[in-house]
């Protein structure tokens, strides 16, 4: 995989992925930043919670769930010396669907966290990392 990053001036960078998207990150405006897209560590938070979405939500319909929707809540800390590594990374999982299985879920999550993640399994080597989840009947 190859990905290329323009400087944009200032503190703003402009990534373009393998398969021709590009994303705009900035910095802060006390580090010279213009507020234009998201913080590269943000980016990286971001990618590890599509990564494990998008395995939660194959598995369940692999398993035949009958799911509507799933959204994830990251809350995550930072080391306060350089570098600054993720240290904790919280994944809450809300699932929505129709008679979805509790035990389902659960297995979803584990084995996106233990065997299909790339990066939440990356981020686990500085990070502790947990996770919980809720199941919503659709339509609420």
């Amino acid at each position: 995989m190859q990905t290329s990053i323009t400087w944009a001036g200032g503190a703003a960078f402009i990534g373009e992925t393998p398969s021709g998207h590009k994303v705009v990150m900035d910095g802060p405006p006390e580090g010279g930043g213009r507020n234009l897209g998201p913080r590269p560590m943000e980016t990286l938070l971001l990618g590890m919670g599509a990564c494990a979405s998008y395995d939660v939500v194959a598995i369940l319909r692999k398993g035949r769930q009958d799911i509507t929707d799933c959204r994830v809540d990251i809350t995550a800390r930072r080391a306060e010396q350089d570098p600054r590594v993720f240290t904790e990374i919280h994944i809450h999982f809300m699932v929505i669907g129709r008679d979805v299985k509790q035990n389902q879920v659960e297995r979803a999550i584990a084995l996106s966290a233990e065997k299909y993640c790339s990066a939440t399994i990356m981020l686990g080597k500085t990070a502790a990392i947990s996770h919980t989840f809720e199941i919503r009947p659709a339509g609420e």
